[in-house]
C-alpha cells in the first residue's frame, strides 16, 4: 500500500490543460493510483454542476471537495459537510458587485447562477460561494478591501488574478479534505495534494505532501513540498509516478 492513501487533485490549471481537457497520460496514472488502493478525489473551486463530467470521465466513484471546501461529498454523491455564507454577507457582496460593475457568479445548494441570471429574490436563497470578477485588478483589490471592512465572517481567496472568491470564514480546500479524511478514517498526513493557485494554499500546507504545479503561482511554490511539471506537460501524472510509485516503471 502506498504511503499516501488519498490524492486530492485541483482541476483548472492542474489536472486540466488550458483547453479544459484531461490528457490520456494523466488519466492512465490516476487509474494506476486507484488500482493500488489510493483514493483519488477532486478538490476544486467549482460546484458539482460544473465538475461532475470530469469525475465521470475519470471513472471516479470517490468523495469530492467542491466550491473551495464549502462542500464535501461522499462517493454516493451525498453531502457530508456544507458551509453556508451568511445572508447579510451575500447582500453586501451583491451590492458591491453592482457598484463596481464587477461580473459575478454564485454557487447555491442546488444552483449555479451568473450575474446575467441573477434576480433580487435570489438574495433570500442560501449560498456556499460568491465569486467577483473584474479585468481591473485595482478594482478587485478595492472590492476585497471594502468587504473586509464590513464583514469578518468571510474567507477570501482567489484562483485567478481577475477574481476574488468568498466562502464562510474558516472554509478552505483543507477543511473540505479534512472532512473527507474523517469520513474515510484517515489522517491529513496520509494526503497528497496537487494544486496551482491561492485557493490551494491551505491544503498544500496541511497535506502530508503538498505539490505545486510548474505553472503555479510563486507563493504556492514557496510553501509546497515539491514542484512538478506544468499542466501542459502531465505534471499530475509525473507527481503520481514520483511519489505514489516512487518512480517505479509502471506499464500504462
Amino acid at each position: 500500500m502506498p504511503k499516501y492513501k488519498l490524492l486530492a487533485l485541483d482541476l483548472d490549471e492542474t489536472l486540466l490543460t488550458p483547453d479544459k481537457k484531461i490528457t490520456e497520460r494523466n488519466k492512465e496514472w490516476i487509474v494506476k493510483a486507484s488500482e493500488v488502493g489510493v483514493t483519488v478525489i477532486i478538490s476544486t473551486g467549482r460546484g458539482y454542476l460544473n465538475m461532475s463530467h470530469f469525475r465521470e470521465e475519470l471513472g471516479l466513484k470517490t468523495p469530492m471537495v467542491l466550491v473551495n471546501g464549502a462542500e464535501a461529498w461522499n462517493e454516493s454523491v451525498e453531502i457530508i459537510d456544507r458551509r453556508l455564507i451568511n445572508q447579510e454577507d451575500i447582500h453586501a457582496l451583491y451590492k458591491l458587485s453592482l457598484q463596481t460593475n464587477a461580473d459575478f457568479w454564485a454557487y447555491g445548494i442546488n444552483s449555479f447562477v451568473r450575474r446575467s441570471e441573477w434576480r433580487e429574490e435570489l438574495l433570500k436563497e442560501r449560498w456556499t460561494q460568491f465569486v467577483a470578477r473584474h479585468d481591473d485588478i485595482k478594482v478587485l483589490a478595492e472590492f476585497k478591501s471594502q468587504i473586509e471592512n464590513v464583514s469578518k465572517s468571510l474567507e477570501i481567496t482567489r484562483s485567478s488574478t481577475q477574481n476574488v472568491e468568498f466562502t464562510l470564514k474558516g472554509t478552505s480546500k483543507a477543511s473540505g479534505v479534512q472532512a473527507v479524511c474523517e469520513y474515510l478514517n484517515i489522517s491529513m498526513s496520509e494526503v497528497m495534494a496537487i494544486g496551482d493557485n491561492f485557493n490551494d494554499m491551505k491544503l498544500i500546507q496541511k497535506a502530508g505532501l503538498g505539490i505545486a504545479m510548474g505553472n503555479a503561482v510563486q507563493e504556492l511554490k514557496d510553501f509546497a513540498d515539491d514542484i512538478t511539471d506544468t499542466n501542459t506537460k502531465d505534471g499530475v501524472a509525473q507527481a503520481i509516478q514520483k511519489y505514489i510509485f516512487e518512480n517505479e516503471i509502471v506499464m500504462v
